[in-house]
């Protein structure tokens, strides 16, 4: 609703372009099927559609360790050496997370943020540079806000119905959107699988014009160069197509 009510604000008839990463892809998507005659094209990087298993995946069942063992296992250790029931709390530990970032303990809570924070920067990018997480994590007051934010919708799985954002695809093969995704193939974060589903469901569900590019060589982060590339190609398309209809 944040985003319509920005489209009525700034006097907008339509979004030529709604575009959304990871999270924001989320946001783009059910955006998209809320007022599906308000937006025309959409461009994803990064695709998660907070079902159950990506959640799991990613915070609760180790499922990044196979990839990034060392991210993962700091991840739980912060937990553990701070943990009075580790045996409880190993089975929630976005629960675990959340109870320290709410602590009134300035240091447990900025302890918390910067273990949080450090796993996703440790498993973001194809290419880590220990001196940049460094530099983010060398004050941790600031990671609150961004930490407390992620649990809270994690715990609550985006507070949308399970499958709701693949349930719904139809009305966006109804309004004839065009999709465009481009997803890191060692994205670590948001499982090309989830892009893979979406690009499957939205055919089926009748859209016409649906691209997937799994970039080689890229992770997560937008800022992986191949990644890039993929969003400038797909949005110039998109621009050119917009430029034609709107010439007719």
């Amino acid at each position: 609703e944040d985003i319509e009510k920005l489209r009525v604000e700034l006097g907008i008839d339509d979004w030529g372009v709604v575009l959304g990463g990871s999270w924001g892809s989320t946001l783009a998507l059910a955006y998209a099927q809320a007022h599906p005659s308000k937006c025309r094209c959409l461009m994803l990087r990064g695709v998660f559609l907070f079902s159950p298993d990506e959640v799991d995946y990613l915070f609760s069942n180790g499922g990044t360790f196979g990839q990034n063992p060392a991210a993962w296992e700091a991840y739980c250790q912060y937990i553990e050496d701070t943990s009075q029931d580790w045996g409880k709390e190993k089975t929630n530990l976005l629960g675990a997370y959340w109870n320290r970032l709410q602590s009134e303990d300035t240091n447990t809570s900025e302890a918390a943020a910067a273990a949080f924070v450090g796993y996703e920067l440790s498993i973001s990018k194809t290419f880590i540079d220990p001196a940049i997480i460094e530099k983010y994590l060398g004050t941790p007051s600031v990671l609150i806000p961004f930490a407390v934010m992620e649990v809270h919708y994690m715990i609550n799985y985006g507070f949308m119905m399970r499958g709701q954002l693949l349930d719904n695809v139809q009305c966006m093969a109804d309004h004839k959107h065009r999709v465009a995704i481009a997803h890191g193939r060692g994205d670590y974060v948001c499982q090309p699988q989830a892009a893979w589903r979406l690009s499957k469901a939205l055919r089926s569900a009748g859209c016409e014009d649906v691209e997937l590019e799994f970039v080689s060589g890229a992770g997560h982060s937008d800022s992986e160069p191949g990644l890039a590339d993929a969003m400038v190609r797909a949005t110039d398309r998109f621009r050119d197509i917009l430029k034609k209809e709107q010439d007719r």
